[in-house]
């Protein structure tokens, strides 16, 4: 476990990953024992911080030593032998003895990096630990249902009767919810029939905030391996055109192969593409901080550099989108990130200088095009968390551009 914490550090692989990696190569490591190992390893992940703080230490092996501290004497777990971890040293011993006695900062109590504490503060104000305290329990199950082949109350059947907790989503018309068993969706019948997507609820209220129609053109900036255009295929019923555009040419081979599962048939993955289009969507790469429910590790690797390089491609995707806009048509930001520098700010500094464009308030989006209740915090914006919405954190603006 301390080795693999080790190695974690030195990678950016997800822990899934990785994890399923070093199964393969360590088959000493029975099932239940891997299934432990990774139990552990995702549980530092969440307490990292106050972990670290407990141990005066961020090494993995404090860490893991920190993590043991509920589970009563730990001392015959370091008995350096076999695979085991060497033995305690008196520096350990005389820790493990005396915890700190002040209160954790603020930025250990929420787990996340002190560096983003002004930027949180201004996301989520006087809730910021109750925000970031929702963050550190486990994602549930979203599936998106796929209308271009079956009804979410058909899904909903199928799933009940493989003996799945399965229920609607709150606000997406086309969202179910499991409490877990993903592992297994995956490789079920029921998907590789096309009848469902794995899509975070959030996710899923953005493709309905684009508004789209059957018979429109539509432009996927960013689309990777295309979630979003196949959501939107299903809302077109597919009549119309929708053209996705990614840098990562692997992302676009896997999105032909889930567009045909999916019978989405108006998918056209393109390098080059020309004309004007009545939605671009720019779903961009970001900081991924909205997801650290499903990836704890993404918050420990996280760098004010990052950050910087994203927000400027996210600027160069908006002034890519806008020209391919037409007059009357719609741009749509989207971001899996909390943070206002990525969203609020970027949309700001677009409208600054595109005077032709003027922000839509998605809660008019919403009314005009979902008949369902709308999630919270549908206002100007759609921001999502777990704590609001109890899904990812997610970001959404609509921009129209002048007739």
């Amino acid at each position: 476990m301390i080795d693999i914490l080790g190695e974690l550090e030195r990678t950016n692989q997800p822990v899934d990953r990785h994890l399923r990696d070093w199964g393969r190569a360590h088959r000493f490591a029975g099932s239940k024992d891997r299934a432990a190992i990774g139990e552990r390893i995702y549980a530092i992940q969440r307490k990292r911080a106050w972990l670290a703080w407990r141990m005066g230490d961020n090494t993995p092996r404090s860490l893991v030593i920190g993590s043991l501290l509920d589970e009563g004497d730990i001392e015959p777990l370091f008995s350096g032998g076999g695979y085991g971890p060497s033995v305690l040293t008196e520096a350990e011993r005389a820790i493990i003895a005396t915890p700190p006695k002040e209160e954790p900062p603020l930025h250990v109590r929420g787990e996340y990096p002190a560096f983003l504490q002004d930027e949180l503060q201004r996301a989520f104000g006087n809730v910021l630990l109750d925000e970031m305290s929702a963050f550190q329990s486990r994602a549930p199950a979203d599936l998106r249902v796929n209308t271009l082949k079956t009804t979410r109350d058909d899904v909903l059947t199928a799933l009940r009767s493989e003996g799945y907790d399965a229920n609607e989503t709150p606000f997406s018309p086309l969202g179910v919810r499991i409490a877990s068993g993903e592992a297994k969706l995956g490789r079920s019948a029921l998907f590789e029939s096309g009848a469902f997507e794995f899509q975070d609820e959030a996710a899923q209220i953005a493709a309905l905030l684009c508004g789209a129609k059957p018979g429109m053109r539509v432009l996927d900036l960013a689309a990777g391996a295309g979630g979003k255009s196949l959501a939107l295929a299903a809302i077109m019923r597919n009549e119309g055109e929708i053209v996705a555009t990614d840098i990562r040419f692997d992302a676009l081979i896997e999105l032909e192969r889930r567009a045909a599962r999916a019978g989405a048939t108006i998918i056209r993955t393109a390098k080059d593409f020309q004309g004007a289009f009545d939605i671009v969507l720019v779903d961009a790469p970001c900081s991924g901080t909205g997801t650290w429910r499903r990836q704890p590790e993404l918050r420990w690797r996280l760098t004010q550099e990052r950050i910087t390089e994203v927000m400027a491609t996210q600027d160069a995707l908006l002034m890519q989108a806008a020209a391919h806009v037409k007059p009357g048509g719609r741009l749509v930001y989207a971001t899996c990130s909390i943070l206002p520098c990525e969203n609020e700010d970027r949309v700001a500094a677009f409208l600054d200088s595109h005077r032709e464009f003027a922000l839509l308030p998605a809660g008019d989006v919403w009314r005009e095009s979902v008949t369902t209740a709308p999630p919270p915090n549908l206002g100007r914006f759609f921001r999502a968390s777990p704590f609001s919405t109890q899904t990812d954190g997610f970001f959404t603006a609509i921009l129209a551009r002048n007739a």
